[in-house]
């Protein structure tokens, strides 16, 4: 596989053979203490944890509690995700001061953006474990600076027992095909897209993703980007996305800038639509909402090519990064380590955050994972996956969050097709290295 698919190659040796065989904000705490022994025998040490993934909250902590036990190490956890600004949020904590000794940090431009704040991680056991491919967006200059969360993917998900119901007996694989699709289930009265575009990252994440990952070769379309040689306005992969965002709009919930990732994943799962754009990471919370959501994964077809087109868009979702700084940071290594490596901490990555692991000594069974986990392991053997690219856009996050901003104005249609593409080009101009 091409390299320049970046995490697609790795996903493929990942799940190929690892597979195979098979919320709330918590208070931070005071501030950290010295690695000393208290009375009890435990260490005398308060990690601090700043993570965005919201659907782990709970378990993570639990998970957390587990390893004071075992250690005597407490960690003291604050997630801000799902709807909140994560970025933001970590760039406040260390202009305060309160910096955390493990946060998360998602690779490519959010390397260059802390890598004078992090921990060369290159050393520790658990790097020989990695998945081939998965060291690559944490990776500068020969050395590692992150650990993987996991893997994932995303596509749009469908429930099955809507899709039967309007008769609908072949999965759509092309933009003809879902439209036709829309229109049986629209026919029996079910609302065939659920769109949570209340999210900016639902559109400038993993929406905007599509025109990137479906171009012959990403990396140089973003490097053409960067140079000026390529623009947005005129690509064909571009123009074909615009025709998918109005389908989706045209056969989707009446008020789609109202619905964030919480009423998104809650709506679908019990059955008020039949598909919704999202990825395995909601299958915890759709089982939590409905054990009976028989579930799947659909590709998201942009054009009427269908080998084209069946294909779902794996990467990792972000990193456990050290605070280089901290005067915790071995016990903060520790902790990675053992997340990667301990019986306790291998069967919380897939039993209970339900991640696909970025490592090969964690075996797993895709029936612990869930459907969406089976599906996603099914594209990847087939080689039927394309990039992400949100992580290599100039300015990080800022990109992302201009472009969700411009094409919520779309969607209320306070912008036309030519204004998005134009928007997109002047975010991308502007916040690229000159």
């Amino acid at each position: 596989m091409n390299k320049k698919l970046g995490l697609v190659g790795m996903s493929l040796v990942l799940m190929g053979g690892v597979l195979a065989g098979c919320g709330n904000k918590d208070n931070a705490g005071p501030a950290n203490t010295g690695g000393g022994t208290n009375a009890g025998g435990g260490k005398n040490v308060t990690l601090k944890m700043f993570q965005f993934k919201v659907e782990i909250a709970d378990p993570l902590n639990k998970l957390v509690e587990e390893y004071q036990k075992e250690t005597g190490v407490k960690i003291q956890v604050e997630t801000v995700g799902g709807g909140s600004d994560y970025g933001a949020a970590l760039k406040a904590k260390f202009n305060s001061g309160d910096k955390p000794d493990i946060f998360n940090v998602g690779g490519f431009s959010d390397l260059d953006l802390w890598q004078e704040n992090l921990e060369d991680l290159s050393g520790e056991p658990w790097v020989k474990n990695l998945a081939k491919g998965a060291e690559e967006p944490m990776t500068k200059g020969g050395k590692l600076y992150g650990m993987p969360v996991g893997i994932e993917g995303y596509g749009f998900q469908y429930n099955k027992d809507l899709f039967a119901k309007a008769g609908i007996t072949e999965l759509p694989k092309t933009l003809t095909q879902l439209e036709e699709a829309a229109k049986k289930l629209q026919a029996a009265g079910i609302t065939p897209f659920e769109n949570g575009y209340g999210e900016w990252w639902v559109l400038g994440n993993h929406f905007v993703n599509l025109p990137f990952a479906f171009q012959p070769d990403p990396n140089k379309f973003i490097e053409g980007l960067n140079k000026g040689t390529e623009k947005f306005a005129g690509n064909a992969q571009f123009e074909n996305w615009m025709k998918l965002f109005d389908l989706t709009l045209k056969y989707g919930n009446k008020n789609p800038l109202q619905t964030d990732y919480k009423t998104q994943v809650t709506e679908f799962a019990t059955g008020k639509a039949a598909m919704t754009q999202q990825g395995n990471w909601t299958q915890l919370q759709l089982t939590q909402t409905n054990p009976d959501l028989k579930v799947g994964f659909l590709p998201m077809p942009i054009s009427d090519d269908p080998a084209a087109n069946d294909k779902l868009f794996v990467g990792v979702p972000n990193n456990w990064v050290v605070n280089k700084n901290s005067a915790n940071k071995e016990e903060a290594k520790k902790f990675l380590n053992w997340l990667a490596t301990s019986e306790t901490g291998k069967k919380y990555i897939t039993n209970e955050f339900k991640f696909i692991p970025a490592f090969t000594n964690i075996p797993v069974d895709e029936k612990v994972l869930g459907p969406l986990a089976a599906d996603i392991n099914k594209y990847v053997k087939d080689g039927k996956v394309l990039s992400w690219n949100w992580f290599k856009f100039p300015g990080g996050e800022a990109s992302s969050k201009k472009f969700g901003d411009s094409m919520q104005a779309y969607v209320a249609q306070k912008k036309n097709k030519d204004q998005l593409l134009a928007d997109f080009q002047a975010t991308w101009d502007g916040l690229k290295k000159k």
